[in-house]
């Protein structure tokens, strides 16, 4: 082989076919360098250092700050598309060897034409604005990517609002999303910072009218509207009845409502917003037929204790939506047969009964799991221990009726007041029951079933508040006790239970405005001391025992289709749980331990 250079300065490659071995033929082979693009940016770079082949200059220009940068067009066509229509289109600049560029800090400019040739970028505090910016204008997205994480990996409550209105003027989506949703899981805590203050109503009115809002109650909404309001009251008055209009007025409980009416001193300034809420007022004191309330944030099924061999202290919440478990803080105690409840978003734990390590101790210990925080704290005492108590809230109040102290079979009741943290006497049940289910519809407290000590029970008993009286109602059609009651609609739902035999399946309901009752579809499995609720319109029964044991299955009703459906299996299967629903939990609280974990979902229903 050898060269030669032809007299029109052409140089000739010349190969002797002597030069070339004879080779066998085995196909092609294919060869795929993976360091090469790296190597030939590496080049490129070091060619722009020393202006080597270098075809358009950048004369960069901001605030009279000037900088000149050499760089080859196709390097800078790659990593942007505006300079890719620059220099490939009409434009003037498709020729030009030099492009003023106005609007951008020549640091900036430099920090992305940097990217284009060694992919790397470094952000930080100082200038992570200005580079979002000049890559957003530039669509490199390797560089809005990077910014994002940094601001994202920086979110507090003090700047989310702030990075939240940033991340839309500059039309960043996916920035503009997370910020939205930090906002809406760290809301209480968002709206104690100053950025808050310093919404429009307009924004303000767009974030409280957010489904999304992970509150524990109505009334943190309300309240934040108010502290906005107070914070220029003479110029944001004018507002307030908007932003009521934007709440879920109707989810306000009835005591915080009044309350508010009675002491609230913006109140007594607008006469619009007082007429508006003393309507609403009105209409819930009178128990009438109330439109439906959206839902805050994503709710949970949550389940407490139990018994399984022993009693246990597990707190875990189930997502139907997902039908994912989530694994929670421990009671401070293990606890079977307690009774169960959410007021204002704090779920509580009545009595209940400690069987284990050698302990067998009826309790009239209450406690409260806030949600925000993943923390259990005590409250007072009941005046005696209750084991399978009954519980319901009425007005933020609770009721606790009935169940054991050893063999004691309870026929008082009692109410506690989360505001004041105490608990007082309220007139007896007409008998004894342990294992009686309570449920609550249009103000009134029904207990029913149960065991008096002898016998397991049809009847029910309906309670009055206001007059604090018991009477009866039609029984049941057939006794239980230790069965799942819950309100869904005008109606009482009672599935499963111990009829003195076996543990039943089969479910009845009970006609609120007509008093009577009838029969149902029956559950898959026949249980009793199960935890049951109601979530988005359909009922949901938890665990519970039968004549093969403990139960970790989880049934839903449909009652549009009058038909029940296994949706999944519990972690743990256990009877005598405490089941509510409420807001999910913080993810800023939960340890790494605690986290979701699929849990067998066979079908997860609507």
């Amino acid at each position: 082989m050898f060269c030669s250079r032809r007299r029109d300065g052409r140089w000739l490659v010349n190969v002797a076919a002597a030069d070339i071995p004879s080779l066998k033929r085995h196909g092609h082979m294919d060869h795929n360098l993976t360091c090469h693009p790296c190597q030939a940016l590496a080049v490129m770079h070091d060619m722009k250092r020393d202006r080597q082949l270098c075809d358009v200059t950048l004369r960069v220009t901001h605030n009279g700050k000037e900088q000149v940068f050499a760089a080859h067009r196709l390097v800078l066509a790659a990593s942007s598309p505006v300079f890719r229509a620059m220099f490939t289109s009409d434009l003037k600049e498709h020729q030009a060897s030099e492009v003023k560029l106005e609007g951008i800090e020549p640091r900036v400019m430099e920090s992305l034409i940097e990217f284009a040739y060694t992919s790397l970028i470094s952000v930080d505090e100082q200038c992570v604005q200005q580079l979002m910016l000049a890559s957003s204008m530039y669509q490199v997205e390797g560089v809005i990517n990077a910014c994002s994480d940094f601001l994202v990996k920086n979110m507090d409550s003090s700047n989310v609002i702030g990075i939240c209105q940033f991340a839309e003027q500059i039309g960043c989506t996916k920035l503009h999303q997370k910020a939205k949703q930090y906002v809406n899981i760290h809301f209480t805590e968002v709206i104690k910072e100053e950025e808050f203050f310093n919404l429009t109503h307009c924004q303000l009115l767009d974030l409280i009218s957010q489904d999304q809002l992970n509150v524990l109650c109505e009334t943190e909404v309300y309240k934040a509207c108010m502290e906005w309001v107070r914070w220029d009251l003479e110029g944001r008055a004018q507002y307030f009845h908007a932003l009521l209009n934007a709440l879920q007025i109707y989810a306000l409980p009835l005591r915080f409502l009044k309350h508010q009416l009675q002491v609230c001193p913006i109140l007594d300034k607008l006469n619009l917003c007082r007429d508006f809420l003393s309507k609403i007022f009105q209409e819930m004191n009178l128990r009438k037929q109330l439109p439906p309330v959206r839902q805050r944030g994503n709710k949970l099924i949550y389940v407490a204790g139990g018994y399984w061999h022993h009693s246990v202290a597990n707190m875990e919440a189930f997502s139907p939506r997902t039908g994912q478990w989530l694994k929670l803080a421990d009671m401070p105690v293990p606890r079977s047969g307690t009774g169960t409840c959410v007021v204002l978003g704090l779920f509580y734990t009545v009595g209940g009964r400690n069987n284990s390590q050698g302990e067998n101790v009826d309790m009239d210990a209450l406690d409260c799991y806030n949600p925000l925080t993943n923390k259990w704290t005590q409250r007072a005492p009941m005046s005696v221990p209750r084991n399978r108590v009954g519980v319901g809230v009425i007005d933020g109040v609770i009721y606790a009726v009935g169940g054991s102290c050893g063999s004691l079979h309870h026929r008082s009741a009692e109410k506690y007041d989360p505001e004041t943290n105490q608990w007082k006497h309220i007139a007896p049940m007409g008998i004894r029951r342990i294992g009686a289910g309570v449920a609550v519809w249009n103000g009134l407290l029904y207990v029913v079933g149960g065991f008096d000590g002898n016998n397991r029970l049809d009847s029910v008993e309906c309670y009055c508040p206001e007059r604090d009286e018991w009477r009866s109602v039609t029984p049941m059609g057939s006794v239980r006790s230790g069965a799942g009651v819950v309100t869904l609609g005008n109606h009482i739902y009672v599935a499963g239970g111990y009829d003195g035999r076996e543990q039943i399946s089969s479910v009845e309901r009970y006609c609120t405005e007509d008093d009577r009752w009838e029969c149902v579809a029956s559950m898959k499995h026949s249980r009793s001391a199960m935890g049951i609720t109601a979530f988005q319109g359909k009922i949901y029964t938890l665990g519970g025992f039968n004549q093969e044991g403990f139960l970790d299955s989880v049934e839903c009703y449909d009652p549009e289709k009058n038909e029940w459906t296994e949706v999944t299996t519990m972690p743990t299967g256990r009877s005598g749980v405490g089941v509510a629903v409420t807001m999910e939990p913080c993810p800023r609280n939960l340890t790494p331990t605690q986290t979701m974990e699929t849990v067998a979902p066979t079908l997860i229903p609507g």
